[in-house]
């Protein structure tokens, strides 16, 4: 299987997209900050999830690579917050995104905990 074929992948980067569509209409000033942050942390989620995979042979590379994944699944949650505060998003848009990163929290934390399921091995 591709990493593609990850649920955890397939939400992070469904979430990913949904940030970006939402971020369009976030103020000019916040380009360079918060538009740019909740962007780049998102998208790492995918990019670590795909990293691990790649390095499943290596259960503590996996592990290390979807720990990543899971600190940048809580900072876009930080960024969602920022962006609730601000009024950047609608509270129901937030809702629906947080419960996002929650639900890839746990599919990332799966993964950490049981790596013997996506192809690690233990030498």
């Amino acid at each position: 299987m591709d990493f593609k074929g990850l649920l955890a992948y397939q939400k992070a980067f469904s979430l990913s997209m949904d940030i970006f569509q939402l971020s369009k209409r976030f103020p000019k000033e916040e380009t360079y900050s918060l538009t740019d942050q909740v962007r780049r942390s998102s998208r790492s989620v995918c990019a670590n999830i795909a990293e691990a995979y790649r390095k499943r042979i290596y259960i503590k590379n996996f592990i290390s690579k979807m720990t990543d994944s899971d600190a940048e699944n809580r900072e876009t949650a930080v960024w969602l917050d920022f962006a609730l505060s601000c009024d950047y998003l609608e509270p129901q848009e937030h809702a629906v995104l947080y419960e996002q990163t929650v639900e890839i929290g746990k599919l990332v934390n799966y993964m950490i905990q049981h790596p013997e399921k996506f192809g690690c091995k233990e030498y």
